[in-house]
């Protein structure tokens, strides 16, 4: 009876560390999704933190099935064939390995996979996200009406990092929020329906009249078409269509900032190739047009890992103007993949792409923010290459793993 008893005690405080465990690792969970709109340093401090109080909770099968599917497995596959490819790169080992640091981070995806499958937690991280880009949103309305703020900024209205993020990470938040109160208004909850839309409106008209990235309006246009088919089909398709063309319209005629935005883009899509001054425009058409060349020359394998760089900087001698600019950015993720890994690295790359379209085609509130998640980086990675980039990347990993391993759980919980 002692020795039953010492097993059973035994057994309980095992079970109690575990869920400890679990605990620590949803709540690190949450705490990096908080620091990423803030701080690099704090971001990758507290991924340390959270890998450290997650790895001992994982079961073995878990993960096995998280990396058997095609949302895990195939960032997987994108890591190794950069792991391989960093055997045909014809660039130093630093260079290599710098290159091979950028995919990383997608090895973190079939992790968060298994961790919120299991966890009932996943709109916790959703939350603590929504609420510090919240702040975030105070702090930058703060500092464009009250510009004599102690505050150190390089640009208007961004309290932190950049416009470019900070103007996408409104618009998530933004879409995400029309979309909730549309939900509740289904279920005529209209005062919490009309301050998620108030609060909606308000992310919309920073990204209007504060900080705007160019990349954020046709990623805008998207999510609008996306909302109105999801909510309305065919009718909601040409619904949102609509009503984005007389929204963007005044929006252009009220905001001085957003009009001068998008004069300055076609003035310098027009001078590309008559001026000999690098304009941002220029550089991103310059970089496109050298990037789809580097790619003809060796399409099958790429250049291996890390070649980037090399490339740019040989295409570059002899050159002036915009053409004379070197890079170790496209500007283009699937370039950015396919220079180095050629056509198959590119052909992964969509895969996993689609895979993760693929968890979130149900109508609950998690497949709607998951498809948002997926659905913005894929466009903006036509003109960035968001998951080489920081936090652009992690918001992408963290946002996948959550939502995908939240929408898992939902299947298991419907077959059962």
């Amino acid at each position: 009876m002692t020795s039953i008893a010492t097993m059973t005690l035994f057994r309980a405080k095992a079970l109690d560390r575990q869920v400890l465990h679990q605990k620590l690792a949803d709540w690190g969970a949450v705490a990096v999704a908080v620091s990423l709109p803030w701080s690099t340093t704090a971001t990758g401090i507290l991924i340390v933190l959270w890998l450290v109080a997650v790895l001992p909770t994982l079961e073995l099968g878990a993960l096995r099935r998280a990396l058997a599917s095609a949302a895990g497995g195939l960032p997987v596959l994108l890591w190794a064939l950069a792991a391989m490819g960093m055997l045909w790169a014809d660039v130093s080992w630093h260079e290599r390995l710098h290159g091979f640091g950028a995919f990383h981070r997608l090895l973190v995806i079939p992790v968060l996979l298994a961790q919120f499958q299991r966890s009932e937690n996943g709109m916790r991280v959703l939350f603590g996200f929504c609420a510090s880009v919240v702040v975030l949103l105070l702090a930058s309305w703060l500092l464009a009406l009250f510009p004599a703020l102690p505050w150190r900024t390089t640009e208007f209205g961004v309290p932190v990092k950049d416009y470019i993020l900070q103007s996408e990470e409104f618009l998530i938040c933004a879409v995400a929020l029309f979309g909730i109160a549309l939900d509740r208004s289904r279920e005529r909850r209209w005062p919490l329906a009309a301050a998620l839309v108030i609060l909606s409106l308000v992310f919309l008209a920073n990204i209007v009249f504060v900080a705007t990235g160019r990349t954020a309006l046709l990623v805008a246009f998207v999510l609008v078409l996306l909302l109105g088919y999801r909510y309305f089909r065919w009718q909601g398709l040409v619904a949102a269509a609509l009503v984005f063309g007389v929204l963007g319209g005044a929006a252009d005629l009220e905001s001085p900032y957003l009009r001068a935005r998008l004069a300055t883009s076609v003035s310098e899509f027009r001078a590309w190739e008559a001026s000999d001054a690098p304009s941002s425009t220029a550089l991103h058409l310059e970089f496109l047009q050298k990037s789809l060349s580097f790619v003809a020359s060796a399409p099958v394998i790429g250049h291996g890992t890390g070649s980037i760089g090399e490339q740019f900087r040989n295409a570059a001698v002899g050159q002036s103007g915009a053409a004379a600019a070197g890079s170790v950015n496209p500007h283009n993720q699937i370039l950015a993949v396919a220079i180095q890994l050629g056509l198959v690295g590119a052909a992964v790359l969509l895969a996993m792409w689609c895979a993760h379209l693929a968890l979130f085609t149900g109508g609950s509130l998690t497949a709607w923010l998951g498809l948002i998640i997926v659905t913005q980086n894929v466009v903006a990675c036509l003109f960035n290459s968001h998951l080489f980039d920081y936090t652009q990347g992690w918001l992408y990993v963290f946002g996948v793993g959550v939502t995908g391993g939240m929408a898992l759980r939902q299947r298991d919980s419907a077959k059962q």
